[in-house]
């Protein structure tokens, strides 16, 4: 026997809302695609006028419209730039980068896994909080410390004057992160860990790295850009040239050459490239890392 089911006023304006909210949830956001493309203008307008002065000729700087192209680009800029020991500024970042860099996210990392693994002990939970007290301390209050301590560790016009600071004051905010990514781990996981008979070592490396790599990779690279950029130590905590890093460098270089504009841009390209080579290589670690942390 056959049953006719008959639609109520509630079933039929119901099906009668779902295609208007669909098409109000379709309708593009032009305001938003404008505000995008406006902001998207005022991003690659400085950055295009830079690159192009940097191929000109300090005479067709000021004999050409600004924001055309070269009529006839040059590489003398940039064979200025490097003939200024642009080089030894150059390893000299990167040294201090990666020597501060390197420790810092590994210290970082095996503190917020002590910290979220510990079992809430007083020790722990004190170490945790005096962290967060480093994240309230700016960087200028504690120049003048950094100074004397430097002075009397004579490490004063040394790159390690500049690598051990950078290491103090990167471990607060990875350890934060680091922490958060790492509570985020079922507790099943370190359960079947153990009970399979691996160390916390074991578990550490083997379970939390993996999972927590786009974590790692993101503290990293925010490090190494904050790191790479830092001009008030190198210029509190170094005095000789040869220890000069980039930003100080490309200070230096703007003081000695202001009236030279292509040239000055072309240091600025120069130094800005490196930075831009991590963005790149970091964006696809990163992306590397998350797949690997929901295929876990």
């Amino acid at each position: 026997m056959a049953t006719t089911l008959t639609k109520g006023p509630s079933q039929t304006a119901a099906q009668h809302a779902r295609p208007s909210r669909r098409r109000i949830g379709e309708r593009p956001n032009w305001l938003g695609g404008a505000i995008s493309w406006l902001w998207l203008l005022v991003v690659i307008v400085p950055i295009y006028w830079i690159v192009i002065t940097s191929f000109k000729s300090q005479s067709n700087y000021y004999a050409e419209n600004p924001f055309a192209p070269p009529s006839e680009p040059t590489l003398a800029n940039y064979q200025m730039v490097i003939e200024a020991d642009f080089i030894r500024y150059f390893v000299n970042s990167l040294v201090v980068a990666v020597g501060a860099v390197a420790p810092a996210v590994a210290v970082s990392f095996m503190a917020a896994y002590a910290i979220v693994r510990g079992g809430g002990s007083r020790f722990l939970r004190s170490t945790n909080s005096l962290f967060l007290m480093g994240l309230a301390i700016p960087l200028q209050a504690t120049v003048i410390p950094i100074y004397l301590i430097i002075i009397r560790l004579h490490l004063y016009d040394t790159l390690l004057a500049l690598i051990l600071p950078s290491i103090a004051f990167a471990i607060p905010l990875s350890v934060l992160v680091l922490s958060n990514f790492i509570r985020d781990v079922p507790k099943e996981l370190f359960e079947s860990m153990r009970l399979d008979g691996a160390s916390e070592w074991g578990t550490l490396w083997h379970l939390a790295l993996p999972l927590t790599r786009p974590a790692v990779v993101t503290v990293t690279i925010y490090n190494a850009l904050t790191i790479w950029n830092g001009f008030l130590l190198p210029l509190i905590l170094t005095q000789s040239p040869e220890q000069r890093t980039l930003p100080l460098a490309l200070w230096s270089f703007q003081g000695q050459y202001s009236i030279n504009v292509p040239a000055v841009l072309a240091s600025v390209v120069l130094t800005t490239l490196p930075i831009l080579v991590l963005y790149v290589l970091g964006r696809r670690q990163l992306l590397a890392g998350l797949t690997a942390g929901f295929g876990k």
